[in-house]
């Protein structure tokens, strides 16, 4: 299937890593263009390399992003117009707000959260949407989290936050519509990336097991019986960024491998 993606110009933020990579690496073997945006100059030269040597021709390029601040965000946006000519897509993205319960999280904690989680995917949609607005056409989506279909007991910021991402997008969604403009949730469940990783070790700690056995417990509560791969959420995302979903906008899709047992 032609997805529609050639030569589209792709914004994806915190993707030299992880979830975020998978996307960029999907959008460049369907032909986009993407704009990288990282904190490590190195991570993100890591990345374009190795896209590049896995995707012959590969149009990706990257810029300096952090998306906790407002300025670094007005950059990275500002910059991909000036060097790649427009913006047809957005995957809002970042690093997971730090774990813990109420009771170990104070006030500076709750205002970090805000900025990272929250305002970032604020000031990316903002940021993007009057080159939309001009062209009458894009698309984005936000990476969320589990946590808005079903709160984890130690990542109360991300079970807050990312409940209020989704909100905004759902809102968004029919006020973006008249032009041409459609905006998503996607929801992963448990990915093999390096957050997933710090969170098993936070557990073993914990639990006072290996991190092999808590892997195993993590597994028992898939029923696909494994971590997912960045790749097949790459994918995921690729079909909704595409014109394949033309008609999908203000939804919340979640692929975890059938962990998550709501029904709405």
């Amino acid at each position: 299937m032609d997805l529609g993606l050639k030569d589209k110009v792709m914004l994806v933020a915190a993707s030299s890593k992880g979830l975020g990579f998978g996307i960029a690496r999907q959008a460049a073997l369907e032909g986009a263009v993407v704009s990288i945006g990282s904190r490590s100059k190195r991570n993100i030269n890591e990345a374009i390399n190795r896209i590049k040597n896995e995707v012959p021709g590969a149009a990706v390029y990257g810029f300096p992003l952090n998306v906790a601040d407002p300025g670094s965000i007005e950059i990275w946006i500002k910059n991909t117009l000036k060097e790649l000519g427009t913006i047809d897509g957005l995957v809002v993205n970042g690093g997971g707000p730090p774990p813990g319960t109420f009771d170990e999280i104070d006030d500076s904690t709750w205002l970090s959260g805000y900025e990272n989680t929250l305002m970032s995917a604020v000031r990316m949609i903002r940021g993007v949407l009057p080159e939309m607005r001009r062209k009458q056409s894009g698309t984005i989506l936000t990476v969320t989290s589990s946590s808005i279909k079903e709160p984890i007991d130690n990542l109360l910021l991300s079970n807050v936050f990312r409940s209020g991402v989704t909100s905004l997008v759902k809102s968004l969604s029919f006020q973006v519509a008249k032009d041409n403009i459609r905006i998503n949730n996607l929801v992963p469940g448990f990915f093999d990336t390096e957050r997933l990783k710090e969170l098993d070790l936070r557990n073993s700690g914990e639990w006072r097991l290996s991190l092999d056995n808590v892997r195993k417990i993590n597994f028992e509560k898939i029923p696909l019986g494994r971590y997912g791969d960045p790749d097949e959420f790459g994918k995921a995302a690729i079909f909704l960024l595409s014109e394949a979903a033309s008609y999908v906008t203000g939804e919340t899709f979640i692929i975890d491998g059938g962990k998550m047992r709501t029904v709405w």
